[in-house]
This record gives structure tokens, sequence and C-alpha cells, in this order.
């Protein structure tokens, strides 16, 4: 049983340009704050995993003093919880109005997978509403309901670190070697492979610039039969994109795991490709 595991913004759907950053700046001048971000802080905001955790990047002594806001740490933590339920309800409100469509690809890979068996699941640092926003805007809600979702702060280390991709791996009972994640990030590519999963970065216009050298491939979208065809930024798997990505594409960049010989009576070992027991 394989699965395959999605990142949400930017990888579902282009969500942040034309909707978490606008839900941000609206949340900001709402709470009387003195800051808008540009596109081009947004997208350096974007190296920070968690939209909390983004705001909270504010909190300068300077910011604090000029805003009124609390100099305790525990108070500080209670205002960005606030100003992040505002930004989540602005951005759930653009998702549901259809402001922000499925990027090519995403629709047609997760019913192929759904066909052959593939357990399904979204590994997010995003708030769980947003996730569940986005995922049945782009997929429906009966497919939705399909999927393992893990969002927000189901896990206390966000990306980079693996722990959203560890869980994801418990929660649907299959080991690293069986499992594909898609990202369009490094911080997520991070993720990934510090959990041993595979994976594949379809790029958007923040992430386009950035290093994936441990990326299965790297693809500019999924794409779609009727679509242009994808442009192949980098390979470094037994896969062979074509026009667009397939499902037999994504199960061509997981590794090969063979079993290794067996005493008689002993249970048969998984191997890695040299011999040992390791799916790193």
């Amino acid at each position: 049983m394989s699965a395959l595991v999605f990142d949400v913004d930017g990888t579902l759907a282009d969500t942040e340009r034309d909707g978490h950053l606008p839900a941000f700046n609206q949340t900001f001048a709402e709470f009387g704050l003195p800051v808008r971000w540009s596109e081009d802080e947004y997208a350096d905001k974007l190296r920070i995993g968690g939209g909390k955790e983004r705001m909270a990047s504010l909190l300068t002594p300077s910011f604090v003093a000029e805003s009124g806001l609390p100099e305790d740490w525990e108070a500080q933590a209670k205002v960005v919880a606030r100003w992040h339920r505002r930004k989540t309800e602005l951005y759930t409100a653009r998702v549901a109005d259809g402001a922000l469509p499925a990027r090519p690809g995403i629709v047609r890979i997760v019913e192929e997978a759904y066909a052959a068996g593939w357990r399904l699941a979204v590994a997010s640092t995003s708030a769980e509403a947003s996730v569940r926003a986005v995922l049945e805007h782009v997929v429906g809600r009966t497919r939705a309901a399909d999927f393992t979702v893990l969002a927000g702060d189901v896990v206390p280390r966000k990306k980079p670190a693996p722990d959203v991709y560890l869980l994801a791996l418990e929660r649907l009972g299959v080991p690293a070697h069986d499992a594909v994640a898609i990202e369009d990030s490094a911080l997520g590519l991070a993720a990934a492979h510090a959990a041993g999963i595979a994976c594949v970065v379809t790029v958007n216009g923040y992430t386009a610039h950035e290093e994936f050298a441990e990326a299965a491939f790297v693809v500019d979208s999924l794409g779609d039969p009727e679509l242009e065809p994808v442009t192949v930024l980098a390979n470094h798997s037994a896969a062979s994109p074509g026009a667009y990505v397939t499902l037999a594409d994504l199960a061509a960049v997981l590794p090969a795991v063979t079993a290794s010989p067996a005493s008689p009576g002993s249970p048969t070992s998984p191997a890695s490709p040299n011999g040992g027991t390791d799916h790193d």
C-alpha cells in the first residue's frame, strides 16, 4: 500500500499571493498594526513555517513599543493567536469565494491515486481550517473525506522539521519507503527528506529560485493532457515525466526495497538495496 502526501499552500493551489498575503495584510489593517507586507517581503516570510510564526516574527522590541503591545511573552502569544484566528477567517472566505483555483494536475493525480488504492494525506503548517477549506475546494468534499489531514499545531515543530511527515506516516500506517510527498518549496522538501520520504517538487512563482537537490524530480506543475507540456527542471529519479506527470512517474520515485534472506521460521526483513534494513 503506497501513500501520497501533499503539501497544501502553493502545491494544491496558488494560495500565497492571492490568498494568504491579502488576508495577512487585511488582518494587520483591522488590528491597527503599522505593517503591510509587500510581495517581496512576504516571499521572505515564507521561509518561516506557520502563519502564527510569521506574525510573531514582527514582535521586535521596537514594533511592540510602537504598536502598544504587551511585553510579556505569554500575553504576546495570546495577541498573535487572535490575529491569526481573524486572518484564518479572512483567508477561508477567499477560498469559499473561488479565488484560488487548483494547480494543474492535482485533481487528476488525486483521482488516479485513489482509484489505484493509494492512501491520501495532506501535511501542512497552515491552520487546519484553512487546509480543509482548500482541500475541499480543490478536490471536492467527497474526495476530501478520503484524506488524512495533518495541519497547524498538530506537531510542535513545523517544517522544515520532519515531524508532520513522521506523524503522517504513523497515521497512514505506511513506512517512509512507501510514501511520496508533493511539495512546492525547499522548506517542505527538507521536511519530507528528513522523514525519509521521496519528494516531488512542483515550483511556483515564490519558489522557482530555490534549491531542490534532494528532490526526486522538479517540475513547474503536475500538468494535464489538455495543457501545455510541463517543464522538467531537474530529475534525479527513475521517473520519466513527459507532457504531464503521471501516477506511474510518482511510483517510479519510490526506493527499491527487496526482501533479505531469512532463516527458516524467521520473518522476512525488508532491506535496502545495499542489503541493510535502513529505509531512510
